[in-house]
């Protein structure tokens, strides 16, 4: 779907961005859901969830098609495995999945429709940095804040220790190739600004104004009232799990 004109006839009212496909990637308990809708509200852009793309080829493939991505599926016993080998295993899954992702992507900059990606399955080699396909990766680093996260979205669970720990040490994995890629990797606290300072790594969209702030540095234009953030508490850490209520996914 495309932005929807202004009345004077430019696309979107604040500006059509340089991007085509914006990827809001990293591990499980970063951010992303929130800061993704919060991005999508700025732009005037919609949400594609890579989790989306999983249930459809889950609903349209056999396990031994893709086997790793019916993995969850098919060995619901992985997920207990040590955090380690469960991290490797969303490495697997992430690039066999790396095909149809690519294709979505490539879809939305053959169409010219912007759309911004998000998930936990999308590695940053897919990006152009300065191109049409830019991305963004959140790590936090530190597992008791991890942890804290779950705990605070599904205090029902009770502490998610290994979850947290599988959580980190993928989030290690996809940051890591994403600086390699040339992709930037965002630290997800504080929440409040987590909107503004990922805003900041990609440069103004077209028509946006870049005006000067009192004592240096440069603030965007924007509509009036929106800061960029969430209106309904959605910069809220996301804590959807690739081993736990992930699509596909057994839980843990």
């Amino acid at each position: 779907m495309r932005p929807s004109p202004s009345p004077d006839g430019q696309a979107g009212a604040r500006g059509l961005p340089d991007w085509r496909v914006l990827v809001v990637g990293g591990a499980s308990g970063m951010g992303k859901t929130g800061v993704a809708r919060a991005l999508a509200r700025r732009y005037d852009v919609p949400v594609v969830e890579v989790d989306d793309i999983v249930e459809a080829l889950l609903a349209v493939t056999r396990p031994e098609h893709l086997p790793e991505v019916h993995h969850w599926r098919t060995h619901p016993e992985a997920a207990r495995r040590a955090p380690e080998s469960v991290a490797e295993r969303q490495i697997a899954i992430a690039e066999a999945l790396a095909p149809a992702v690519e294709a979505v992507v490539a879809n939305h900059v053959g169409t010219d429709t912007p759309v911004i990606l998000e998930g936990d399955y999308v590695l940053p080699e897919v990006a152009t940095p300065g191109g049409a396909v830019r991305a963004v990766f959140l790590h936090e680093d530190d597992e008791a804040r991890v942890t804290d996260n779950y705990l605070r979205r599904e205090p029902e669970a009770g502490p998610q220790h290994h979850r947290a720990r599988v959580s980190v040490l993928y989030g290690r994995r996809l940051a890591a190739r994403a600086r390699a890629a040339g992709v930037p990797v965002v630290a997800p606290r504080p929440w409040e600004d987590l909107a503004g300072r990922v805003v900041a790594t990609l440069g103004p969209a077209r028509g946006e104004a870049v005006v000067p702030r009192p004592g240096g540095g440069s603030a965007r234009g924007r509509a009036p009232g929106d800061d960029g953030a969430a209106r309904d508490g959605s910069t809220e850490h996301e804590v959807r799990s690739v081993h736990g209520d992930e699509a596909g996914a057994p839980a843990p």
